[in-house]
């Protein structure tokens, strides 16, 4: 089975418990562990970003040993407040050093589950009238992530995973939604709202794909199955 999850929010060493906002959170973590356990060795789970709130590897250990002890293969990728995201090369050191296993960054690549791919990136909110020059490089980086993961996969079915939503309600990224178009992406999975935000998700069918909310609050903490 192919898992999706985002936002799980660790803070073993960081000290930043999501339970402060409010009555979705409370108890989040062990919630998680319940969630979690529907995972069998034989499956794969995405995780959408926000992952630890530790500011670098060293300090997201703990974090990470939870993340590990999930069964199978874990695909994770970027999110905004990941600030311990490091290069590829140094997070599997990293992971071979600690004895964390079966652990994959998506980031400019694709992984094969049957006949489908994994891909996605971070993606990012930006609107030409109010966005920055930085905001603007961050977008155009994270487009070229997301269509050499697309590239990638070939002539597979490609589903999409994302921290960002692309569209919700006031609000569209024209350029990533064209590219999900251009390669013939049917499903986008994506985090990053919550608590109230969860009412502006669009969910279902828009333009031929079908889009998913999976932050983990909105998923009561547990992952959700897209692919047998």
């Amino acid at each position: 089975m192919l898992y999706a999850i985002g936002d799980l929010h660790l803070s073993f060493e960081a000290n930043k418990p999501m339970d402060v906002f409010g009555p979705l959170w409370a108890g989040y973590v062990d919630r998680l562990r319940t969630g979690l356990s529907c995972i069998c060795p034989e499956d794969t789970t995405v995780l959408l970003g926000d992952l630890s709130w530790s500011m670098d590897l060293e300090r997201a250990r703990d974090d990470f040993a939870f993340i590990s002890a999930i069964p199978g293969r874990k695909i994770i990728l970027k999110g905004n407040h990941d600030y311990w995201w490091t290069t590829a090369s140094k997070f599997y050191k990293f992971c071979a050093e600690q004895s964390f296993s079966d652990l994959w960054i998506l980031n400019n690549n694709c992984y094969e589950y049957g006949d489908a791919a994994i891909c996605g990136t971070r993606g990012w909110f930006f609107e030409e009238e109010k966005g920055t020059a930085h905001d603007e490089r961050i977008m155009n980086r994270e487009l070229i992530r997301l269509e050499s993961s697309l590239r990638a996969a070939g002539d597979r079915e490609k589903i999409c995973f994302l921290h960002y939503p692309p569209i919700y309600r006031g609000y569209r990224c024209q350029p990533i939604l064209d590219l999900l178009h251009r390669y013939d992406v049917k499903q986008c999975w994506y985090g990053h709202l919550h608590a109230e935000s969860h009412r502006l998700a669009v969910i279902g069918d828009f333009e031929g794909i079908d889009f998913r909310l999976v932050s983990a609050d909105y998923v009561n903490f547990t992952p959700i199955p897209v692919k047998t």
